[in-house]
């Protein structure tokens, strides 16, 4: 075998210099895929944050009345449906199954009433319960002393955009309907 032209001092210097290189290569490349690669916590699969939940009351001519959580954005008929849906004697023409629903509200679906006394006797009003305004159709709306079928669809309107009431005093922000009016609705009516 032919020798080296260099000495094995030489050799060694060598040697070290590449082990050093070898390091410091190492370590900026150990370095680089640490900082691009994701943290240990970003790594675990995160669950999606829960839907924020709405509370409401269903009660009336449903199967299984009584208070259910149900995904922002849902509407009323989502509501009968999570109560077991509307009894064979609801009234569910009365109610606008379509309006989207409100934290707090109470879901009111009356009973059809036998007889020609029509709507108005099937309204909560008649029978003494109270209606809610957060659920309530124009039609039992209208049969409220004092409100027409006008301030009833306004009524509506409001709730279909500020998504229900929160107070009997909201509905002071109804034309039509002053202070007189409000304090003779008050003991008719729920948020």
């Amino acid at each position: 075998m032919p020798s080296l032209p260099i000495s094995r001092r030489q050799a060694l210097v060598v040697a070290l210099g590449l082990l050093a290189l070898l390091a410091v290569a190492g370590r900026t490349l150990v370095g680089t895929g640490a900082s691009a690669s994701m943290p240990r916590e970003q790594l675990v699969v995160q669950t999606p944050a829960a839907m924020p939940r709405l509370v409401v009351h269903v009660t009336g001519a449903v199967r299984e009345p009584g208070l259910y959580r149900l995904k922002e954005g849902s509407r009323v008929a989502d509501a009968v449906a999570r109560a077991g849906g509307a009894t064979a004697k609801a009234d569910t023409a009365a109610v606008n199954l379509a309006a989207p629903l409100a934290d707090g509200i109470q879901v009111l679906v009356p009973s059809r009433v036998a007889g020609a006394a029509g709507a108005a006797a099937g309204t909560s009003a008649s029978t003494g319960a109270r209606i809610s305004l957060s659920s309530a159709s124009a039609v039992e709306l209208d049969a409220l002393p004092g409100v027409g079928p006008v301030t009833a669809q306004k009524i509506v309107d409001y709730r279909a955009a500020h998504g229900g009431f929160s107070s009997v005093d909201d509905l002071d922000a109804i034309s039509g309907i002053g202070p007189a009016r409000l304090e003779q609705l008050r003991d008719l009516v729920t948020p």
